[in-house]
């Protein structure tokens, strides 16, 4: 979203001049055919997940608890890495995405379901591709959150976009895809893995955020954007969500690994990344933007330290991460302030706060060994790593593209053809995007568009 567009008003009314009543409903349509037919009436969200459920259900009848590990879980143990990457699920990205003045009960309510989901598909799919049997531990809770990271980093760019089928759409494919890229390509449940990262900075943020790109790319710009936008309270909760990644990003990067040295190095060096990257970006948001602090940044970039670190945090030196993440910072607060790329379709600025930042630390990651010695690195390896997840993202960003687009045409409206044949905009019968109003029954004092607020 723009810098813009976070100090707009109340939009106008819509383009072809028909004013709207407060219930959304465009006067000059019969009640009838926006009612009949309004996608808020068609059940194929919840038969669809409950289906999903269902299935889950008969799958894990079939897997066991792996308790190899159970006399290690105590109050020091992966448990607790496990609560706070939770908590970033749950919370941090949740309460990040709720700027949307309109798009509070979306931001948390879906964030909710993706987690929920996502998990369960996840512990499924990595178990039988890694490990060719459900067997779950706690390291495969774990994984099925870090998994589910990456549908959230895509769900930024979608968000307000999107309806509930689709976001069920999108997080079952982009799981597999996930989940597929990291056991097969990248090798990660092989002794010799093809690269090493053990904050998800390639297998997550790059994947994610890439792939979520590029869907965007393919759904196009939304035919409204009115409540594309943020007010003083939306901003702080989207604040709350911030705080808590920082505090927890550190359990994100160091949880998969075990307990040792290099466990407590990531642990350390993330926090100095993270604290690099608030500092560079609370002092160029107040250079670039002519005097004043601006909301956005302080949102986002401040966290681009703890993106860009995670493939080397147990393996390079506070130095190292100091740099990482004060590079990291200016670059994610350029991106935000500036917004070069995907500007249009990029709800979130997923782009400048985990693509960027992500590159950088996927390209840092290749240069590890030539600062630091005994790291494990394989250069060409990671950098083929890297430039195939890219790849892989992408591609299979513009197919989930295409999927949402027939989950879509699924749920169209038929009365926008006779719309149409009326001289009308068939768009008004859409849902209006960026409003909890259109999936979710609201209160009455839910902001609107000055299109809704016109009598």
């Amino acid at each position: 979203m723009s810098m813009m567009q976070r100090d707009l008003g109340y939009g106008q009314a819509s383009s072809n001049g028909f004013s709207s009543g407060m219930s959304g409903m465009p006067m000059g349509i019969p009640l009838q055919m926006y009612e009949a037919q309004s996608p808020g009436n068609k059940l194929y969200f919840g038969l669809v997940t409950l289906t999903i459920q269902v299935i889950f259900c008969f799958t894990f009848s079939q897997s066991k608890l792996d308790m190899t590990s159970a006399a290690d879980t105590d109050s020091s143990s992966i448990y607790n890495f496990y609560v706070g990457v939770a908590l970033m699920m749950f919370v941090g990205f949740g309460y990040l995405m709720t700027f949307l003045k309109a798009y509070g009960l979306g931001a948390v309510g879906f964030t909710m379901l993706i987690t929920c989901l996502g998990v369960e598909w996840a512990i499924i799919l990595e178990c039988y591709m890694g490990k060719g049997e459900l067997s779950i531990d706690f390291m495969s809770l774990l994984n099925g959150n870090f998994a589910v990271a990456a549908v959230l980093i895509s769900f930024g760019g979608l968000i307000g976009k999107i309806s509930p089928l689709q976001v069920v759409v999108v997080t079952i494919f982009e799981l597999t895809c996930y989940v597929a890229n990291k056991v097969y390509f990248l090798k990660q449940y092989d002794s010799s893995p093809l690269i090493l990262d053990c904050g998800g900075t390639i297998i997550i943020h790059v994947f994610g955020a890439y792939f979520g790109l590029a869907a965007c790319k393919v759904l196009g710009p939304p035919h409204k954007d009115k409540l594309n936008a943020a007010n003083y309270t939306s901003d702080l909760f989207s604040l709350i969500g911030t705080v808590f990644l920082w505090l927890f990003w550190p359990s994100f990067v160091a949880g998969g690994l075990p307990g040792g040295a290099q466990q407590t190095t990531a642990l350390i060096n993330t926090v100095i990344a993270l604290a690099s990257s608030t500092v560079i970006t609370f002092a160029l948001t107040q250079i670039l933007e002519g005097g004043k602090l601006s909301t956005v940044p302080i949102q986002n970039a401040t966290l681009a330290g703890g993106v860009s670190i995670g493939a080397a945090a147990n393996l390079v030196d506070p130095f190292g991460a100091a740099v990482v993440g004060t590079m990291a910072g200016a670059l994610s607060t350029w991106g935000f302030i500036k917004s070069p790329l995907f500007g249009d379709v990029d709800t979130c600025g997923i782009h400048n706060l985990h693509g960027m930042p992500g590159l950088l630390g996927g390209v840092f990651s290749v240069l590890v060994p030539h600062f630091y010695k005994n790291t494990g690195i394989v250069t060409g390896h990671q950098f083929a790593g890297l430039a195939g997840t890219l790849a892989i993202a992408i591609v299979t960003g513009v197919i989930g593209g295409i999927f949402l687009r027939m989950a879509d045409l699924l749920e169209e409206n038929p009365a926008m053809t006779k719309a149409a044949a009326m001289g009308m905009n068939p768009a008004d019968l859409k849902p209006e995007p960026f409003s909890d109003s259109a999936h979710w029954a609201t209160a009455d004092d839910i902001p609107k568009s000055q299109a809704a607020l016109v009598i």
